[in-house]
């Protein structure tokens, strides 16, 4: 294990930090370098004083004058490496009382080099005060302390030659390389032609690259990088040039890249408004631009869609053209008919060109000519001759079907007046009438039924064709098939709407929702399209009268699908009905339906209509029925009707509520004052099931309550579209539940939002609040209300903290970053004053800290933003270990964060910080909080990261530090499945319990066993079998030899639960024998003195234990089928037979029934 150790332990957890980059490694030796000279003090016992490292006071003539030699100072000022840097102590200022002795520069004389970032060269600290002393005339060696002197000078003035000739060549090479002005003109002018690349702008990228690898963790590459640019100092920018300005470092500068590209919105209006041959014109246009300007995928989308949409609108034209031809055709073959008609020989010379016509034999031309000629014959009386003829015609061309059978069907008129003047040729015969009469009764024919008097009775009118519908149709629908009823919809709607008695389309209507008898989702839609079709036709005087009735008829049937075709209907309808029949009859039926129905598909296609209702609705007394009615669906036990709530009916009811004044007047408040009072209630046992609810809520009530502050913001009167709307960053808002919850969906358009965000976010940065009411209720009432109920949650209910934590990101999100930043985080920290006082308090133990850093100070990802949450994660971890508060705020915070692996790296910072802290409290709350991130995180982290500093922490100088790290370590084995960091843990786990310092450790064999207990059923079987259960054996073993009784009942009653818990796994015979039942047995013996209740309970387990181990070797000998046998009832087995007899397959096939599906 000492070979784990990335380094030695120190009081502040020294180890080597793998979390920082290799310039913070070399700031903390210039530290411990720094400590040395400090440490190296001349007083009274011959040390040197406080930051006079590289001086001797001349003040001191005793010490000057005996010429005794000081090893430690001839050792430390023999050293070059001690004046390499400076000391940081201005020139011509000592230590106190010290005059003269300074750092830099002194009595010598010397000018100290001075540089703004430390890059000229670093002389020693002492030249001055050694120039100002004389060694010879002190000291029983001069010579040799002259020697020491001269080889310091000398080392100092070749460094200072070296940085001189360095500083020459660079001169030189930019001198070389420097590019022409007409080359430098070309370069400009030819952006393909790529300049070379000069010394100066090598250096700086080489500078700038290491530079990020550093940051970013990738050491070993930039070592690599280092040594193959080995004449270029990277710890010093300076080395790049003389008077070069550092330029930005590369994130920032590949961030501000983006400000100097042309967008994509630059080319979108290229393609629009085009024409088809400009489509085509433009094509290549578009492909010869340059690489940088290819058109982007929504030029592509508008180009493709301009395009489809042309060639719809002039298949459109086409189509109208053809069917005014067809339409032209056809009253010319009327007319031709006309005139025609009694001449056969001319009839017959229009028949052929009639052939040819450009007609479609579709069933929807035919019914409308057909009704175009019934209509056209009514005024006309043709001779019977002619009649006749043209009967002979038709029949002679039946067999050929050379004419079109849309004319031959509408040849006979069916008018009245042509009823009275056809006749039909009579036979030549002298019959009697008697005998006609006889012989055409064996014609079967049945005119004395029903259907016998409809067909021979034939309509001639509309009226008489809808009558006569409304007879059939109630015969008729019985008769269809339940799968295809829906065919009859729309002969039944017809019907309905035309048919002249009332008492018949009831019936026709009472058929409609009674047609299917369980409805599926299409057939429903399918009936709610042709009420809403029926609702247009007729108006809402009789959607009233004859559609409503049949929805109340069904609110109680006694199948879900007609009670949720009810509730459907009346979303569908309130359109078309009455306002007053609207808020008064529906809204009761909605109510009573929401209240009373049992099938959730009810209750949500309920919700949904309610808000269509309150769409709609225009009555303000009918507000607190609407209210009652959102708290009953808020509180629904069904998860769709709660989701269907805040889809559809809350943002309806507020768009509502906002109308009337009452958002921030009524609505919200009311919500807060229930959740409060949830709180003040729940002091024993909070229903979070209703904060839940009320929560849920007011987060949906976020868009609009943002919506009512644009509108009513002093600018809302300027917020005019005109020029270039400036876009909406796509990350602006969250993501929103359904479209009526989208700020742009409420507002009107997203341009006119896009106006309002601009001139929202510019008085806000500008011009403040003053007079925006809607705003300072927001700044001065909601948000003081919300954090004084944050103070009073429960901070370990994590359902809570989750809740209020969503609820703020969502509120600031929305609100925007400059409101968070001057609004909201200002109240949070006004109240999080990180102070002893606010820990006396209790404000950092409560879910305030949380919701702050979870809530608030995670909604904005840039870098300042990561460095405020560190920061302030660390602050509190700090003051809280250090004050020995509890560590539930803390920990919700790690929960929290933990639960999104984007934090991960960011938790880890915060962690080594307290790593390294120099309280063992700090130290030991950091270890403590590794635990609660592990989950989740990658194996990547955890073995890179995270094992390191627990294993620095293992070996910690304070024993409760390393007791601390034991759950992580337990952690680790429970998440972890790579097996060389599961080796590293077993064996740091190991040295906890076979070291003899820990031997005497009671609460370190407490925290093992609580940690065995908790991860021995889920940690791979082989760590269980092979350490976990063994080490328990010897831990009972050890307990039944301890004398302190309190002791040995805590040791033994934790063992208790480890055992209980391990019970529950798979043990081989071998472990049971050798460790599981001889542990179980030792601790019987603790049990029986201490805990005799516990006893009888390991009585029994050690009885079943052993009777496995019995029944194990009893049924070796008989194979499996006899364990199998032992556990299947008579009955299952009789069974199993029986079906194994009436098995009438072959051997093979009788094989593969025990084959597994694959």
């Amino acid at each position: 294990m000492a070979a784990m150790a990335p380094g030695g332990s120190g009081s502040g957890g020294g180890g080597v930090n793998p979390f920082l980059s290799d310039s913070d490694e070399d700031d903390d030796e210039v530290a411990a370098t720094e400590e040395r000279r400090a440490g190296l003090r001349l007083g009274a016992g011959g040390d040197l004083d406080p930051g006079s490292a590289g001086s001797l006071s001349p003040q001191d003539p005793v010490r000057l004058e005996s010429g005794r030699e000081l090893p430690r100072l001839r050792d430390y000022f023999s050293n070059p490496g001690n004046f390499e840097r400076q000391s940081g102590t201005p020139p011509g200022m000592g230590p106190p009382g010290i005059p003269g002795a300074a750092g830099v520069g002194g009595a010598g004389g010397r000018e100290p080099s001075t540089t703004s970032g430390g890059g000229q060269l670093n002389r020693a600290g002492s030249i001055s005060t050694l120039d100002s002393l004389d060694f010879a005339r002190y000291s029983d060696d001069g010579n040799r302390e002259t020697d020491e002197r001269v080889a310091v000078l000398e080392f100092e003035l070749r460094k200072a030659k070296e940085t001189i000739q360095a500083l020459r060549a660079n001169l030189t090479k930019a001198a070389e390389h420097e590019v022409p002005l007409q080359e430098r003109k070309n370069y400009k002018s030819s952006p393909e032609i790529q300049e070379p690349i000069k010394p100066l702008e090598k250096r700086a990228l080489n500078f700038l690259v290491n530079e990020f690898l550093l940051k970013n963790n990738y050491k070993l590459t930039s070592i690599t990088f280092s040594d193959e640019n080995d004449d270029q100092d990277f710890e010093l920018w300076d080395d790049v040039g003389l008077n070069i300005p550092k330029p930005p470092d590369l994130l920032q500068l590949y961030r501000d890249f983006g400000n100097h590209q042309v967008t994509g919105k630059d080319l979108v209006d290229v393609a629009s408004g085009v024409e088809e041959d400009e489509l085509e014109a433009l094509t290549p246009v578009l492909g010869s631009l340059p690489p940088s300007f290819e058109t982007p995928q929504p030029v592509e989308n508008s180009l493709l869609i301009q395009k489809l949409e042309d060639k719809i609108s002039l298949l459109n034209s086409e189509k109208w053209s053809l069917m005014e031809q067809i339409r032209r055709l056809e009253s010319e073959m009327d007319c031709l008919k006309n005139e025609h008609f009694a001449i056969p020989a001319v009839f017959e010379s229009i028949q052929p060109s009639l052939d040819p016509s450009p007609h479609k034999d579709s069933e929807d031309s035919g019914q409308s000519q057909v009704v175009n000629n019934l209509e056209k014959g009514k005024n006309k009386d043709i001779h019977p001759s002619i009649t006749d003829k043209t009967d002979s015609i038709i029949l002679k061309e039946n067999s050929s079907d050379s004419f079109p059978r849309i004319e031959r069907e509408g040849m006979p008129s069916s008018s009245p007046a042509s009823k009275t003047t056809v006749h039909f040729d009579k036979p030549n015969r002298k019959l009697s009438p008697a005998f006609h009469q006889a012989l055409l009764s064996f014609c079967r024919m049945s005119a004395d039924s029903r259907l016998g008097s409809e067909v021979s009775r034939i309509a001639d009118s509309e009226k008489s064709v809808m009558l006569m519908l409304g007879r059939c149709l109630p015969h008729i629908v019985p008769n269809v098939l339940l799968a295809k009823r829906e065919e009859l919809i729309p002969l039944i709607l017809c019907t309905a709407c035309l048919h002249p008695e009332p008492k018949e389309r009831d019936q026709l209507l009472h058929i409609l929702f009674n047609l299917i008898k369980r409805p599926d989702d299409e057939q429903r839609q399918m009936i709610l399209t042709g009420c809403v079709a029926f609702a247009r036709h007729v108006g809402p005087t009789r959607v009233e009268a004859e559609l409503l009735p049949q929805c109340w008829e069904q609110i109680n049937h006694k199948y879900p699908e007609r009670r949720l075709l009810v509730a459907e209907s009346c979303g569908a309808l309130a359109p078309y009905l009455p306002k007053e029949i609207r808020s008064s009859l529906v809204l009761s039926m909605l109510q009573q339906m929401l209240m009373e129905d049992k099938a959730d598909l009810v209750r949500e296609a309920v919700i949904k209509s309610l808000g269509i209702i309150m769409g709609y609705i225009d009555d303000p007394d009918k507000y607190q029925q609407g209210f009652e009615l959102l708290l009953s669906a808020l509180g629904d036990p069904s998860e769709r009707v709660v989701s269907a709530t805040h889809q559809v009916f809350l943002p309806a009811y507020a768009a509502w509520t906002t109308e009337l004044g009452n958002l921030q007047s009524h609505l919200i408040p009311t919500l807060l004052n229930k959740i409060e009072k949830l709180l003040r209630e729940g002091e024993h046992g909070l229903d979070e099931h209703k904060l839940h609810m009320y929560l849920s809520a007011l987060q949906s009530l976020i868009p609009s309550l943002f919506a009512l502050v644009l509108q009513n913001a002093p600018f809302s009167s300027k917020a005019k579209l005109h020029g270039e709307v400036p876009q909406i960053e796509v990350t602006r808002f969250p993501r929103p539940m359904s479209p009526l919850q989208d700020v742009s969906t409420i507002i009107g358009s997203r341009e006119q939002l896009a106006v309002l965000l601009q001139l929202y976010d510019y008085q806000l940065e500008h011009e403040g609040t003053t007079g925006w009411e809607s705003l300072l209720w927001v700044v001065n009432q909601l948000l003081p209300q919300l954090i004084e109920i944050v103070g009073k949650i429960n901070v370990t209910s994590t359902a809570c903290v989750h809740e209020f934590s969503r609820f703020f990101w969502r509120l600031c999100r929305t609100f925007g970053k400059i409101f968070t930043n001057t609004k909201v985080k200002p109240q949070f920290q006004e109240i999080l004053r990180l102070s002893e006082e606010n820990i006396g308090n209790g404000v950092l133990t409560k879910a305030t800290v949380p919701i702050y850093a979870t809530g608030v100070l995670t909604c904005y990802i840039q870098e300042e933003d990561r460095k405020l949450l560190v920061g302030f994660l660390e602050d509190v971890m700090t003051l809280l270990s250090l004050s020995h508060a509890p560590l539930d705020s803390l920990k919700a915070s790690f929960v929290e964060l933990g639960a999104n692996p984007a934090y991960h790296e960011l938790l880890l910072t915060v962690l080594w910080y307290g790593v390294v802290h120099t309280s063992a409290l700090v130290r030991c709350t950091a270890a403590r909080m590794f635990e609660l991130t592990l989950r989740g995180m990658s194996e990547a982290l955890v073995d890179k990261r995270v094992a390191p500093a627990l294993v620095t922490l293992s070996s910690d100088p304070e024993f409760s530090v390393r007791i601390a790290t034991i759950p992580a370590f337990g952690t680790i084995m429970e998440t972890v499945i790579q097996r060389e960091l599961l080796e590293r843990v077993k064996m740091q786990l190991a040295s906890f319990l076979e070291d003899p310092q820990y031997q005497d450790q009671h609460s370190l064999h407490t925290e093992i066993i609580k940690t065995f207990g908790r991860v021995g059923p889920n940690a791979e079987p082989r760590f269980r079998d092979e350490f976990v259960i063994p080490h328990l054996h010897k831990l009972a073993l050890v307990n039944n030899l301890q004398i302190v009784d309190s002791k040995r009942l805590d040791i033994a009653t934790h063992l208790f639960e480890a055992y209980s818990a391990l019970s529950c796994c798979f043990i081989s015979e071998d472990l049971m024998v050798n460790h599981f039942l001889p542990g179980l047995r030792c601790l019987r013996t603790d049990m029986e003195h201490l805990s005799p209740e516990h006893e009888v309970i390991l009585s029994s387990m050690i009885k079943e234990c052993e009777q496995k181990v019995e029944n194990k070797t009893v049924q070796e000998p008989q194979g499996s089928m006899s364990i199998a046998a032992s556990l299947v009832s008579e009955d299952t087995k009789t069974k199993f037979l029986n079906k194994m007899g009436q098995l009438t397959t072959s051997g093979a096939m009788l094989a593969n029934v025990f084959q597994r599906k694959k």
